[in-house]
């Protein structure tokens, strides 16, 4: 029986991640769920949050998924993200000033203002420096 799986991590920019790792806890629509090797065949849409990947050495790491979707099959994790960053190449304070326009824009009195789109930045943004701070 296996003991790790194929992850591939590809974008509309290109694939972020390629490799063997033991396991994945994903932000699904539901809640978060986890992939091992050996996992059930499975396609699930993806929400904003984070992705903690077990690595074959034992070690974590943290990517800031912002949305998309994934596929299970044949002992292989393929993740098709809106965006993917990796933890420790998030820059912070780029983060915390899309939080702030999010946040500007949602307090704002103006009627024009896009209130599901400013919804969305703000929760990206806080997934980012959620991320940032699991490195």
């Amino acid at each position: 029986m296996a003991t790790e799986f194929e992850l591939v991590i590809v974008t509309p920019f290109g694939e972020v991640y390629r490799g063997e790792v033991r396991s994945c806890t994903l932000p699904g629509y539901e809640g978060l769920f986890q992939v091992l090797p050996n996992h059930a065949n499975l396609i699930s849409v993806l929400e904003i949050g984070p992705l903690k990947v077990l690595l074959k050495d034992g070690k974590e790491r943290y990517i800031a998924l912002n949305g998309g979707y994934c596929e299970v099959k044949d002992n292989a994790l393929k993740i098709m993200a809106e965006s993917a960053e990796f933890a420790e190449d998030i820059d912070v304070e780029r983060a915390n000033a899309a939080r702030q326009r999010a946040e500007q824009r949602l307090h704002s009195k103006h009627a024009d203002i896009d209130i599901p789109r400013a919804q969305l930045a703000l929760a990206k943004a806080l997934n980012r420096l959620r991320v940032a701070q699991l490195k």
